[in-house]
């Protein structure tokens, strides 16, 4: 089970590192495509609507 927790760990760091902020991952250009489709599928959070929403409460 650690390693599972390890693996998974790993992916979301290297998620954050390379394809989040729009960089290929060295030496594992299919981690990095891969990574590249999840998160074009991921849904996202439109920041204009978050502050309009914000707005209305305040």
């Amino acid at each position: 089970m650690m390693l599972f927790v390890l693996v998974v760990a790993g992916l979301v760091m290297t998620f954050v590192a390379f394809p989040h902020r729009g960089r290929r991952v060295p030496q594992a250009s299919w981690l990095g495509e891969a990574m590249e489709r999840v998160a074009d599928r991921a849904p996202v959070l439109d920041p204009e609507r978050d502050e309009a929403a914000a707005g209305r409460r305040h």
